[in-house]
């Protein structure tokens, strides 16, 4: 069975820095792809950065050049450092995989992120 564990969620200061991280129960090789999502209260769940088993990414608009996805196969854990924090970045994060296909089918249980201006 397939699971998804995200920590590294808190309360910072805008323009602060946080790591998230997120361990699967299996190798993340199996996966095609994992993802960072994040929802705030009354939005829909939206991505956040993609990391595609090739290695290809790509970020939504609104974390390019401060946010980075990165894996360590070794430790079977998905990483999403997330630098210049600002308030709008306050959400639920998860984290998101798909074993076949494109279609993210497995999710973590979401860690919350919380930015004060």
């Amino acid at each position: 069975q397939v699971q998804l564990v995200e920590s590294g969620g808190g309360l910072v200061q805008a323009g602060g820095s946080l790591r998230l991280s997120c361990v699967a129960s299996i190798s993340i090789s199996s996966f095609t792809r994992m993802a960072w999502y994040r929802q705030a209260p009354g939005a829909q769940r939206e991505l956040v950065a993609l990391l595609a088993r090739g290695g290809a990414t790509s970020y939504a608009d609104s974390g390019k050049g401060r946010f980075t996805i990165s894996r360590d196969g070794a430790e079977n854990t998905l990483y999403l450092q997330m630098n210049s924090l600002k308030p709008e970045d306050t959400s639920v994060y998860y984290c998101g995989a798909a074993l076949s296909g494109t279609l993210v089918n497995y999710w973590g249980q979401g860690t919350q992120v919380t930015v004060s201006s």
